[in-house]
């Protein structure tokens, strides 16, 4: 199921008026059913192609043609060389933290993402809520990762 718009905005408003205690995201006691790979009407990351953030510089829509299986996850990709590119070494090209969002998990919890809301940071691709929590996340991004990997990937379990 898509997130409405009105979600989106009271998941956002949560987590910009108050980060720790955001009772509109998936807390990590209800976070047990959440998957290891944000899924979104049943393809990974929104069916973009994880490896065009590093290739194009940005988010590229995947195509059904292209798709890949992940570990029991239906990924999309752009073109036949993004999918090898993937397969060859999907460490380094699937988003952290299953492609939650990056800032919440530095902060606990779990919430979706959008495709624009990037960051490559030392050779990794973190995605965020929002493009205005992406700016919250990139203040400071060595400190939010260490939070973040901290709570990964046990926020999943509760």
């Amino acid at each position: 199921m898509k997130t409405t718009q009105r979600s989106r905005r009271q998941v956002l408003s949560g987590l910009l008026a108050a980060p720790m205690a955001v009772g509109l995201v998936v807390p990590r006691a209800r976070a047990a059913a959440a998957a290891a790979v944000y899924i979104e009407d049943g393809v990974a990351w929104d069916g973009h192609d994880p490896v065009a953030y590093f290739t194009t510089d940005g988010p590229l829509p995947g195509l059904p043609e292209f798709a890949f299986d992940h570990n029991g996850v239906t990924v999309l990709f752009a073109n036949d060389e993004h999918r090898a590119m993937f397969a060859d070494d999907p460490m380094r090209y699937a988003p952290q933290y299953g492609g939650y969002c990056a800032y919440a998990m530095s902060k606990g919890q779990i919430a979706p993402t959008v495709p624009e809301a990037w960051t490559i940071h030392d050779g990794r691709l973190y995605l965020n809520f929002s493009l205005g929590v992406r700016e919250l996340w990139r203040a400071d991004m060595d400190g939010h990762i260490a939070q973040a990997d901290g709570f990964w990937p046990g926020v999943l379990s509760g």
